[in-house]
């Protein structure tokens, strides 16, 4: 499976990036809009954050709006899985609480990686196969237009200590439940996404790119034709094993209202999703 690294400022980048996207569930961009000394910035705060005491300051309410710090406790555990992904996370909603221990960097990257999701959005809209297009019950950019829903979650992957429980992975094998999910490329390596051959792949790291890929909503929104792709980030080895990996994705939710089939509004998907990984 390959990856190309589509230029954003190119004049045939809409396509490039859209036949990406069907044939991969993800594409990669360069020379995109979102400054990369914004996302630099939030990698070197939100670090020292983790690091702190502070965080625990902000723990979510899981009876509540899933606003705030989640440890690696409460980590998430993916569907199918039984044990726990090896990570540390905060959630930020327009709405949510948000740490006064940092800058409004990840506010301001919140509002500009909105902005350029509508975008993209845009370009899979204007690409989709006439029979796909009749399928959106509206344009793609307005199902987000307004939604409170759109989470930016900031990640910590502690290094490893070597007695992490036998089979955690720092993200184990997962499908994305959103529409679109944006992804600055990480502090360090590790992403990789299932093929349809089932072998794994790298997915393109170098640090200022930026990795899109589709969601399970989008997904049923154009009958199968953007593929939510299952993907992963490995536990490192040797050295990387005691770095640090820090990333940012922004996961792009429409409106609860809105048709995303014949069988699903937004809001009926997610709590049928939720409902399968309460019984995992």
């Amino acid at each position: 499976m390959q990856f190309p690294i589509v230029d954003f400022t190119g004049p045939s980048a809409s396509a490039q990036f859209c036949d990406s996207l069907h044939r991969t569930g993800f594409g990669v961009l360069k020379n995109h809009p979102l400054r990369q000394n914004l996302v630099s910035s939030i990698y070197d705060e939100w670090l020292q954050f983790f690091a702190s005491e502070a965080k625990h300051h902000y723990p979510f309410d899981k009876d509540g709006k899933l606003d705030g710090y989640f440890s690696t406790a409460v980590s998430e555990t993916a569907k199918g899985n039984t044990v726990k992904d090896y990570k540390e996370f905060f959630h930020i909603y327009p709405w949510g609480r948000y740490p006064s221990e940092v800058s409004d960097a990840a506010r301001r990257y919140y509002r500009e990686g909105s902005a350029l999701a509508a975008t993209l959005l845009q370009w899979v809209e204007e690409c989709s196969p006439p029979e796909v297009k009749a399928r959106y019950s509206m344009p793609l950019p307005q199902m987000i237009e307004g939604c409170e829903e759109t989470l930016l979650r900031v990640l910590h992957y502690p290094p490893l200590r070597g007695d992490e429980p036998a089979g955690s992975e720092r993200a184990a094998a997962h499908g994305d439940i959103n529409l679109l999910t944006l992804l600055p490329a990480a502090t360090e390596p590790g992403l990789q996404v299932l093929g349809t051959d089932k072998q794994w792949y790298d997915v393109p790291c170098d640090f200022g790119l930026l990795i899109v890929n589709i969601g399970d909503m989008l997904e049923e929104a154009s009958g199968h034709y953007y593929p939510s792709t299952v993907h992963r980030v490995l536990n490192p080895t040797g050295a990387a094993a005691q770095k640090s990996r820090v990333s940012l994705p922004l996961f792009l939710h429409p409106r609860r209202e809105v048709k995303l089939s014949d069988r699903y509004t937004v809001g009926s998907y997610f709590e049928e999703r939720m409902r399968e990984l309460r019984r995992t």
